[in-house]
């Protein structure tokens, strides 16, 4: 049986009572933050329609020249704070990934923005790893919306489809950068025809997706292939 106790005064606020703020993870090489004006317009963005402090013209922190590192910055309405720590992904999955699309569905109003109202992100991803996936997706209604802790990429009738209904990746843009690519609503119904899948987030850079874990208990089997050319932020860390 647990035992009752008091609120700590470290938890009355807003931030974590009710996840009312915002944050953002950016890859950081030798101790420097990596796409630093992207993530800081993305929080500003939130800030905004959260109404917390907006944190225009920031600059970085100094960091520890870690060899790869994950920089979070997260805002509440008494400040703007940041956590540096190493980035160890383990080793390389050559032979790609594999993600299974869940139950959980995304916010229709906050989907675009990474909040602190972040459960059904944390329970997609932890149902997909209990069944031994290494992703798990979200939907919203009967479309895909985005993944528990990075941005799909898919190719559809031999073009790259952003699916719409998610956060705007940073990671998964600057990869885009150049290419030619769609973003619109993703049916379910459409997940069997993907030909090939990558998932896009700062702590894995872009890497293909090997299979894909439907609902039903169908397994679709794609081509893994890595991106041809990959930089400090596309790459594997390590």
């Amino acid at each position: 049986m647990l035992s009752l106790s008091p609120l700590p005064t470290a938890l009355r606020h807003p931030a974590a009572l009710h996840g009312a703020s915002a944050f953002t993870t950016i890859r950081t090489r030798r101790g420097q933050p990596l796409l630093w004006p992207q993530h800081l317009a993305r929080l500003s963005a939130t800030a905004t329609l959260l109404g917390l402090p907006v944190p225009h013209g920031t600059e970085p922190p100094k960091l520890e020249p870690l060899p790869w590192g994950l920089l979070r910055l997260t805002l509440t309405e008494s400040g703007l704070y940041w956590s540096h720590a190493a980035l160890d992904a383990g080793p390389k999955p050559l032979a790609g990934v594999s993600v299974a699309l869940t139950s959980w569905q995304v916010h229709p109003q906050l989907a675009a923005h990474k909040t602190g109202n972040y459960l059904p992100y944390r329970l997609a991803g932890a149902g997909a790893q209990a069944a031994g996936a290494f992703e798990g997706w979200l939907r919203l209604g009967d479309t895909l919306a985005d993944g528990s802790r990075t941005a799909p990429l898919l190719e559809l009738g031999g073009e790259l489809v952003v699916p719409a209904g998610g956060l705007p990746s940073v990671t998964r843009a600057h990869h885009l950068a150049g290419k030619t690519f769609t973003e619109r609503p993703v049916a379910l119904a459409e997940l069997p025809h993907i030909s090939r899948v990558w998932i896009c987030g700062s702590g894995v850079g872009v890497i293909p997706v090997r299979e894909l874990r439907l609902e039903d208990g169908k397994r679709v089997e794609l081509e893994a292939q890595w991106p041809p050319e990959v930089d400090a932020v596309t790459g594997w860390p390590g």
